[in-house]
C-alpha cells in the first residue's frame, strides 16, 4: 500500500482518531490475520464466527502495526470506522457481527482501497468474473502480465468485499497490473467490487449454475455477471466467451471495445488444433488479430484453454506480442491450491486434486479431464472419481447431482465414490444409468471415503477428488497422498 498516517486513513473513510495523534504511518500490508503482520502494517478488526478481531488489536500493534482499522476503539492507536446504516447498499454481512463492527470495518476497508487506487495512476485493473474457472484464470492472466511489469493478483479465490480491497491493497506505486477476481452471491455485489476498484479491463469467463439458488436462472446469473462490463470505462476492454451466447450477448451492455474469445469463428482471439498430453495438458495454435503462435499449457485440464484464451487477450490489449503470450501461458503453472493439482505418487497413483469448488460445469470438466489422463496410456489405467455435494443449487440440486452421476457412466469412469448425503442424488443418477455393485458407491463422509481408498486404490490408478470447498473433499487427497509418504 502507499504510505498513509493514521490520520489521512480517518480522514478517507470517514472515521475517528482513537489512541493516537493520527502520525503513525502505515508503510506495510492491511492484514486480518495478526500472524501475516509486519512492521508498520494496518490491522483489520473484524469479527468471526469463533473470534472477535477486536480482541487482537493490542497484539496486531505490539507486532508492529502502525494501527487498527477497527468498528470501536480498542485501547491501542486505532481509526474507528463510521457505523454503516441500514440499506446503504453494504452488499455482504459477516458471521459474528453482531453490533454493526464489522460491516463498518469493511465498508470502510473498501472507501480506503478505491482512494488508494485513484492515487495510483499508473495503474491498470483488470477484473475477472464468471460461474467457473475465476481463480485459474486469474493466475494465466497474472502469468502473462508478469512479464510486462510488476503485477499483483490475490492468492487463492479472494473474490468478495474482504479479498477484493485486501488484494487492491497490495498494490503501490511500482505495481503495473492489478488483476482482481469478482465474485457475486446476488445483484448488485460485482458493481459493488468495481466500485471498490474501477476495472480498465473486464473478462467474463461463462455463465454457469454456481448460485442458481441464489439468482433463480442462468439468465439472472448473466445480469449480474454483466455488471463487470457495464462499469468499464469507454476506452477499456471487455474480454467475451464468444462460446457462451450469454456471454457474447454481453456485448451490447459495455461502452468499452468488446474482444471476443473461444473456438468459435467470431472470436477475434481463438484456439485450433487442440491436442491433449498424457496429462490432459493443452497444446493449441493461438491465433490473434496480431500473428499466431503455438501454445502448449503447463496446466491441466481441456476447460483450460477457454482460460487461456482470456489471458492471452488481455495480454496482447496490453502490449505482449503473440510469441510473449505463448511463452508465457506455457511457463504459467498452477498457484492457486486444490484446483486442478496433479500429483503422481511413487507407486504410480495419479491424483487429481480439484477439491476446491464445485458446481455442474467444473464438475463436468474435471470428469473428462480424468476420463482423457486414464485412457492415455495402453491399456487405459483404472479411473476413481471422488465427488461430493455441488453447494448452492437451489431447487436445481437434485437434477444437477443426478446428471453428473450419470455423466460419469457416459464417461465409462470406472469407479465413482460419492461422498455424503447431500450428493446421494449423484449415486442414484449412476445407478439409473447401469452402474451397479460397487462400481458405484455411497460412503457418509471423508473418513469413510479415505478409508475405501486406502484399502482398494492400486498402483497405476487415477484419482479425481472433486467437490464444493465447504465439504473439505481436500482431505481425502492429502490422506492418499501421505498414504505412501510415511
Amino acid at each position: 500500500m502507499i504510505p498513509l498516517t493514521l490520520a489521512e486513513i480517518a480522514d478517507v473513510v470517514g472515521g475517528t482518531l482513537h489512541d493516537t495523534d493520527g502520525s503513525p504511518v502505515v508503510t506495510g500490508t492491511v492484514e486480518f490475520d495478526t500472524r501475516k503482520l509486519g512492521d508498520g502494517g494496518l490491522f483489520l478488526a473484524l469479527p468471526g464466527e469463533r473470534v472477535d478481531g477486536h480482541d487482537f488489536a493490542a497484539r496486531a500493534v505490539a507486532a508492529g502495526a502502525a494501527g487498527v482499522l477497527a468498528g470501536r476503539p480498542v485501547g491501542v492507536p486505532a481509526v474507528v470506522a463510521p457505523p454503516v446504516e441500514a440499506g446503504s447498499g453494504n452488499a455482504y454481512v459477516l458471521s459474528g457481527d453482531t453490533d454493526g463492527a464489522g460491516a463498518a470495518v469493511l465498508a470502510a476497508l473498501a472507501r480506503l482501497a478505491r482512494h488508494v487506487t485513484d492515487r495510483l495512476t499508473g495503474l491498470t485493473v483488470i477484473g475477472v468474473t464468471g460461474s467457473s474457472g475465476k481463480t485459474s484464470t486469474k493466475d494465466l492472466i497474472a502469468g502473462v502480465l508478469a512479464p510486462l511489469g510488476e503485477t499483483i493478483a490475490p492468492p487463492g479465490s479472494f473474490n468478495n468485499e474482504l479479498g477484493h480491497p485486501w488484494t487492491a491493497l497490495r498494490a503501490d506505486a511500482d505495481t503495473r497490473f492489478l488483476v482482481l477476481e469478482l465474485s457475486a452471491r446476488g445483484v448488485g455485489h460485482i458493481a459493488e467490487l468495481c466500485r471498490v476498484a474501477p476495472p480498465k479491463v473486464g473478462a467474463v469467463l461463462n455463465v454457469g449454475s454456481a448460485h442458481l439458488g441464489e439468482f433463480g436462472s442462468r439468465e439472472g446469473i448473466a445480469r449480474a455477471k454483466g455488471e463487470l462490463v457495464e462499469a468499464l470505462p469507454e476506452d477499456g476492454v471487455a474480454i467475451l466467451n464468444a462460446d457462451d451466447p450469454l456471454v457474447a450477448g454481453m456485448a451490447d451492455r459495455t461502452r468499452a471495445k468488446v474482444v471476443l474469445v473461444g473456438e468459435h469463428p467470431d472470436a477475434q482471439v481463438r484456439a485450433a488444433d487442440v491436442e491433449l498430453d498424457a496429462q490432459a495438458r493443452a497444446g493449441f495454435r493461438l491465433i490473434t488479430p496480431r500473428g499466431e503462435a503455438r501454445v502448449r499449457l503447463a496446466v491441466h485440464g481441456p476447460h483450460q484453454v477457454g482460460n487461456a484464451l482470456t489471458a492471452a487477450a488481455i495480454g496482447l490489449e496490453l502490449g505482449a506480442t503473440p510469441q510473449q503470450v505463448a511463452d508465457a501461458l506455457g511457463q504459467a503453472e498452477r498457484v492457486s491450491a486444490h484446483r486442478m493439482a496433479v500429483t503422481e505418487r511413487p507407486d504410480g497413483v495419479t491424483i487429481v486434486n480439484d477439491a476446491y469448488n464445485a458446481n455442474p460445469e467444473s464438475v463436468r470438466a474435471a470428469l473428462k479431464s480424468l476420463a482423457t489422463i486414464s485412457r492415455a496410456t495402453t491399456p487405459a489405467r483404472r479411473s476413481w472419481a471422488v465427488l461430493g455435494p455441488m453447494a448452492e443449487l437451489g431447487a436445481d440440486h437434485v437434477r444437477a447431482h443426478d446428471e453428473i452421476g450419470r455423466l460419469a457412466v457416459r464417461l465409462d469412469i470406472n469407479k465413482l465414490v460419492v461422498v455424503g448425503p447431500d450428493a446421494r442424488p449423484m449415486h442414484q443418477g449412476a445407478h439409473l444409468e447401469g452402474s451397479w455393485g460397487e462400481e458405484a458407491v455411497l460412503v457418509p463422509d471423508v473418513a469413510a471415503a479415505v478409508e475405501l481408498l486406502r484399502d482398494q486404490v492400486r498402483p497405476g490408478d487415477v484419482v479425481l477428488v472433486k467437490a464444493s470447498n465447504s465439504y473439505g473433499l481436500w482431505r481425502v487427497a492429502e490422506a492418499l497422498l501421505e498414504a505412501v509418504s510415511k
